[in-house]
């Protein structure tokens, strides 16, 4: 099995032996804005994204025996940038990030830290600190060694280590538990450490490995805020690795989408969920309707197809598209509107009845089927505060649906 070292110096075989396996607590939300603002940390760079590169990856491949983990990934990310790597499992993203790390070395390829080639330099050497889901406290460790531990490795003077210390421990409502140890704390202390522990060693990247996974919606989403409150206040660069959307549109300057160890699109949050470039993309962020088709032709800027049973309908396409070619028609639901017939079907419109209803608070969830073989789902917000069920949609209803060309995609790939 390849060893590699953890951030701190210790390597993976040791943390295997020293660490418990995958403590997965919840986390308790503190003000991390408040503990960026007052902790010794350097200034970032910028406080906004710059220019500059922080890391780079060129042409990385990793291979486990004959399985591709990441498959020739080309990669740039920008100094003080928030930045996701988004995908489900299997997808490379976690060894991406272990590389960047240094836990894993690449099979080919190179990747550079702020302009310096990494090579074979052991995770210690590297100016990066990781935060782990599980958060890897050293067990035998009380909770000021666990804190000091970074600064000791790079033998930092013990007087700037005590007082380094006993500042984070008391930004991070810790103070008085320096002796305990980590199996005396809750859940939430035991994040509080692990985030101290990372950002006292003035990392120049922080790696955060799925750090919010344990935690329920209502915490998950709080910390979604504080997290990306504290990377605007330090601001270096954050690289952070979920599968979950919604986490990554919350946080993210940017998102690299990944799928089978390739990088399928890298965009803004508004860019990648408004404007996918594939239907993996379009399919994996968010929710969308999706129907099938070739292309007839063109009615201005926008591109016309034809389902096999002649229903047509029009989008917006990334790249002019020959006649006969196959592709596939994407919608939000919430980017359909839902109509009462009136006359004359509008432009774009078609005849439906409503087939199920679902309220879930902030939305209506409407399934319109529009033929025999094929439904459309449309999300209606519901702006009125009401109870009278004569005020929302009811199966059997019919309906019309409109699908502006402007809120739809027509995706070759």
């Amino acid at each position: 099995m390849q060893t590699g070292h953890d951030a701190f110096g210790f390597s993976s075989q040791q943390l295997d032996e020293e660490l418990p396996g995958n403590i997965i607590l919840p986390i308790t939300v503190i003000s991390v804005g408040q503990l960026a603002s007052q902790i010794s940390l350097p200034v970032g760079r910028s406080m906004q994204v710059s220019d500059s590169i922080a890391i780079e990856l060129r042409d990385v491949v990793k291979q486990f025996g004959d399985v591709v983990a990441v498959d020739h990934v080309s990669l740039q990310i920008r100094d003080g940038e928030f930045f996701s790597l988004l995908g489900p499992s299997g997808c490379g993203k976690t060894s991406s990030l272990r590389m960047i790390a240094g836990f894993e070395l690449p099979t080919a390829g190179s990747i550079l830290i702020h302009g310096r080639e990494m090579g074979i330099t052991p995770p210690h050497l590297r100016p990066v600190n990781t935060v782990f889901q599980s958060y890897a406290l050293f067990p035998h460790m009380t909770v000021a060694q666990n804190v000091a531990f970074g600064l000791e490795m790079r033998k930092t003077p013990k007087a700037e280590i005590g007082r380094r210390v006993k500042e984070a421990l008391e930004l991070v409502r810790l103070s008085g538990l320096e002796d305990r140890r980590p199996r005396q704390l809750s859940g939430g202390q035991q994040q509080r450490v692990a985030l101290a522990r990372a950002l006292i060693n003035h990392p120049e990247v922080l790696l955060l490995d799925e750090p919010l996974g344990a935690l329920d919606q209502k915490l998950r989403k709080e910390m979604q805020l504080e997290l990306k409150s504290l990377q605007a206040r330090v601001g270096i660069t954050f690289v952070f690795v979920t599968h979950d959307q919604e986490e990554a549109l919350t946080m993210s300057d940017r998102i690299a989408v990944m799928n089978k160890g390739k990088i399928l699109q890298v965009g803004t949050p508004t860019e990648i969920y408004e404007r996918p470039n594939c239907r993996f993309v379009a399919d994996f962020i968010g929710e969308t309707n999706f129907i099938d088709g070739v292309v007839v032709g063109r009615d201005g800027h926008y591109t016309v197809l034809e389902t096999p049973e002649g229903l047509r309908f029009r989008g917006l396409a990334t790249r002019p598209l020959p006649d006969h070619t196959p592709v596939t028609y994407s919608i939000r639901p919430e980017k359909v509107r839902l109509l009462s017939p009136d006359g004359e079907l509008p432009a774009d419109g078609l005849a439906g009845t409503v087939m199920t209803v679902n309220y879930i608070g902030s939305d209506t969830r409407i399934t319109v089927r529009i033929n025999d073989r094929r439904t459309i789902d449309v999300w209606e917000q519901n702006t009125r505060s009401t109870l009278d069920r004569n005020e929302y949609w009811q199966p059997g209803e019919a309906a019309v649906i409109v699908c502006p060309p402007d809120n739809a995609l027509v995706l070759s790939e």
